[in-house]
């Protein structure tokens, strides 16, 4: 069957680097690296042994990155599908690895490699030469190695590999140390240790060779050297990344621009002047039953002619995959009716690269690889400017259904507390309401039965668990923005939050309040005025440093994707901003634009209730102002009659007289003023304000 490969592997290291300078999640960087898997050591050649243990003109090629520990070296494995094998079989043993590779043919390679599983493995029966100490050491077939990966073949070494140790244990394949740990105490613990430290047993003066009291990085540098200069192996860099294939047997996909020639079979692609090449329409795109691509049943599309030859010609009939579009699409975002290049190169420079990503990490090593991939390639041609497609990467939190109360029962029936209930069975698990739960402590009890201690826990929404939350349902009773901001408040973005359909009346209040703010308090009939309450005044010293104190908050937690935060600061202007008697209508205005990321159809619509009449979203986000955001206030504390009742915010000039009408107009401290005579105020600028009320008139409170 043809297929068509994209040699991404050609372009690993440039992956690999331009990894540091991404501001993305250090986890998926990480997850990357190890799909590229890019490893430095070193190719050996192990020379194949005949029966008198003669060497045979059979050179097994092994792939190691601890050189260092070729003394250690007590056999070799070759994959099942090794090409070599035939050769690396004796007479009596042919049956048995047949049957072994057989048997291999039908497990995937990640149940091959997978790590908790049992070790198995068939002796060909022949023998190879470690080069370094000339032992002649068995030739094993066993399907933990891959022939996809390096060479096919590795030199086991037993001591200091977890898998060939596991492995020599079951057949009884000696285990010779060769790496001393730094803390001896490992070496005692009867299993493979894997580390580095220093090499012992490690010298052979005949192949000139010796490589003891080295530290392994020493050691692997010098055995390198020693190959290369001997013949026995070379300086090799591996890589796990394998290259791209990029072929499909299915209609849907993008069809491959190319031809192929009758009478040569040679591959053309088509000319730029041909191009989009478009899918033909097909009743039937069922599989064929041959092979053969459904594309192959369009046979009028299929057979063409070379434009630049005139030769009669096949069109291709395999198709790219589904990321073939996918690599590329936000390109095409930045220019999308341009009929005659991929994208401009002034909107592209304007544009590009994208600020932001948001996605989940299960993309990490397959949509994001293949197109920071895709965008190297277009960045070598010329047609993108920058190297990289995606600057950040953000990976959002799920959102967990809503926290669901589990008791247990016992093999009676009986329920019983979790304290004493084995929490690995989750089959006697029984869902109680919420009505019948109450808070205790830091747990949740049965309310008829505090003794019940319950299991809390919020689980991924699936129908099977019938947590799901349909948004639908959420906008038709709260309005899209109520949803909206609430998603936001319930936690940083890239945390799992839990949902709470009663969490959401908060946010919804919240709105509420806005609106009244701006618009006014329902007329008689419900409805409200078409204009706003704000004012054409100036703004107050105190209102403007509320506004820019919001301002540079939700700025800085937008930028900070910590969108929580940032409606928390404007639910304290607003708050403060209750307290006004008048709302200037530039504060206003500022804040409606504050709040338009957030919520923008209600933001929409107190913009045209203010006089507009284009769209916010043409408007510049709000700058906050540094001349505003000096910390020139002070937090007075207030006494009454010399106990303190609250604490007022003042200007650090403030008077006497300023003080203690801040603390009459105060919510907190009005309740005790209000209608009270007077005696006499102490007050010590930027200390405390002291009010001491005539005796006569003092309320009194009984406790």
């Amino acid at each position: 069957m043809r297929q068509w490969m994209l040699k991404i592997t050609a372009y690993a290291d440039r992956l690999l680097e331009d990894l540091d300078g991404l501001d993305w999640p250090e986890s998926v960087k990480e997850m990357q690296r190890n799909w590229i898997g890019r490893s430095e050591g070193a190719e050996m050649e192990f020379r194949a042994l005949d029966s008198d243990g003669k060497e045979r003109d059979v050179k097994i090629i092994v792939y190691t990155t601890r050189p260092d520990t070729i003394f250690g070296a007590t056999y070799l494995v070759v994959a099942p599908e090794h090409p070599l094998l035939s050769l690396l079989v004796s007479t009596d043993q042919s049956k048995h690895v047949e049957d072994y590779v057989e048997l291999a043919s039908r497990k995937s390679d990640l149940e091959r490699t997978e790590l908790q599983k049992e070790k198995t493995g068939v002796f060909t029966g022949c023998y190879a030469k470690n080069p370094a100490n000339g032992e002649a050491i068995p030739i094993w077939v066993a399907d933990y190695v891959l022939g996809s990966y390096g060479t096919g073949a590795i030199m086991a070494v037993p001591a200091h590999d977890s898998r060939d140790y596991e492995f020599a244990l079951n057949y009884n394949v000696p285990i010779n140390w060769v790496v001393m740990p730094n803390d001896k105490s490992i070496n005692e613990s009867g299993k493979a240790f894997s580390g580095e430290g220093v090499i012992v047993n490690s010298s052979n003066s005949f192949v000139g060779l010796d490589i003891n009291g080295l530290s392994s990085k020493e050691a692997a540098l010098k055995v390198i050297e020693w190959a290369e200069k001997s013949g026995n192996g070379k300086k090799k860099v591996n890589y796990k990344l394998r290259d791209w294939l990029f072929a499909r047997q299915r209609y849907w996909g993008e069809p491959i621009p190319v031809v192929l020639l009758d009478d040569s079979g040679e591959t053309v692609p088509l000319n730029e002047s041909e191009l989009p090449l478009i899918l033909p329409e097909l009743d039937d795109f069922s599989p064929t039953g041959t092979g053969e691509p459904p594309l192959s049943k369009a046979v009028s599309w299929v057979k063409t002619r070379d434009s630049l030859s005139g030769r009669p010609a096949n069109r291709e009939t395999n198709t790219m995959p589904q990321w073939a579009g996918s690599c590329w699409y936000y390109l095409r975002f930045m220019d999308p009716t341009n009929s005659k290049e991929l994208v401009d190169k002034t909107k592209e420079r304007y544009w590009g690269p994208v600020d932001v990503y948001v996605g989940g990490a299960e993309h990490a090593v397959l949509h994001l690889l293949y197109a920071r991939f895709w965008h190297k390639v277009l960045y070598d041609i010329g047609v993108v400017s920058t190297k990289e497609p995606f600057q950040c990467v953000i990976n959002q939190g799920i959102i967990l259904g809503e926290v669901q109360y589990m008791a247990y029962r016992d093999q009676d029936g009986n329920l019983i507390s979790a304290d004493v209930a084995d929490i690995s069975n989750e089959h006697n698990l029984e869902k109680i309401p919420e009505e019948k739960v109450m808070k205790s402590g830091d747990s949740f009890v049965l309310k008829e039965n505090p003794n019940i201690r319950l299991v809390a826990r919020a689980y991924k929404m699936s129908k099977s668990r019938g947590n799901v939350v349909n948004p639908d349902d959420v906008v038709a009773e709260y309005g899209a923005d109520s949803l909206r901001l609430y998603e936001m408040f319930m936690g940083p973005l890239r945390d799992s939050k839990t949902w709470s359909t009663s969490g959401i009346e908060g946010v919804y209040r919240f709105l509420g309040r806005t609106w009244r703010l701006i618009v006014g308090s329902p007329l008689s009939d419900g409805t409200f005025k078409e204009r706003t309450i704000s004012v054409d005044e100036e703004a107050t010293i105190e209102q403007l440093r509320s506004l820019h104190k919001c301002i540079a908050k939700v700025t800085e937690e937008i930028e900070g994707t910590r969108f929580n935060t940032g409606i928390s600061a404007m639910m304290e202007f607003l708050n403060a901003a209750y307290k006004w008697d008048k709302h200037p209508r530039s504060i206003i205005e500022a804040f409606v634009l504050l709040l338009s990321p957030y919520a923008p159809h209600m933001a929409e619509e107190l913009w045209s209730r203010l006089g507009h009449t284009k769209s916010l979203a043409y408007e510049p986000f709000p700058e906050a102002n540094p001349a505003y955001l000096k910390g020139s206030t002070i937090v007075l504390p207030v006494q009454i009659n010399g106990k303190t009742r609250g604490t007022i915010e003042v200007e650090e000039t403030c008077s006497e007289e300023e003080a203690f009408g801040l603390a009459c107009r105060d919510e907190k401290l009005s309740k005790y003023l209000d209608g009270e005579s007077v005696r006499k105020r102490i007050y010590v600028p930027g200390k405390i304000l002291n009010v001491v009320l005539d005796r006569k008139n003092t309320k009194v409170t009984v406790q």
